[in-house]
């Protein structure tokens, strides 16, 4: 596909994305903050992880990590919240003596199914006026996004 040529009009959409990016940023951080203050709150790191063991079943924390994108270290914090919150636990890997198996507890999957559902409902009432091929684009410019953040 041949790059747009630059124009003031792009150049300022351009703005518009970035700073839209920075409030979505910000709207995340805000997130991580109910996640800490308020009980049954979920940051989209802990969803994401919730996520990730209710498709994937069981998995060390390797393998979070790797799904999660994060670090080990990060992970292991991560299910440590998720573990005093009693939506997972930590059990000996039946393989290696030296890693921990994370599962779903039944109040876990039963967290992930509750919000799955808010964020289906939000999703579908709020992006209702974009068709399937906006929400393609969307999805394709954050994925963008997330490639150019990891580079910054």
């Amino acid at each position: 596909m041949p790059k747009p040529r630059p124009d003031a009009a792009r150049g300022e959409s351009l703005d518009r994305l970035a700073r839209a990016a920075y409030r979505l940023s910000a709207a995340d951080a805000r997130l991580r903050g109910r996640a800490t203050r308020v009980p049954g709150a979920v940051s989209m790191t802990h969803a994401r992880a919730l996520r990730i063991l209710a498709e994937g079943g069981p998995m060390t924390i390797g393998q979070l990590a790797a799904g999660t994108e994060t670090t080990g270290a990060a992970t292991t914090q991560l299910v440590n919240g998720l573990v005093t919150a009693g939506y997972v636990t930590r059990t000996p890997s039946p393989g290696d003596k030296r890693s921990v198996q994370v599962s779903l507890t039944d109040a876990g999957r039963e967290r992930h199914r509750r919000r799955q559902r808010k964020l289906t409902a939000a999703l579908q009432d709020s992006l209702s006026e974009y068709d399937s091929a906006a929400l393609e684009s969307a999805t394709s410019v954050l994925e963008h996004l997330a490639a150019i953040y990891d580079e910054l």
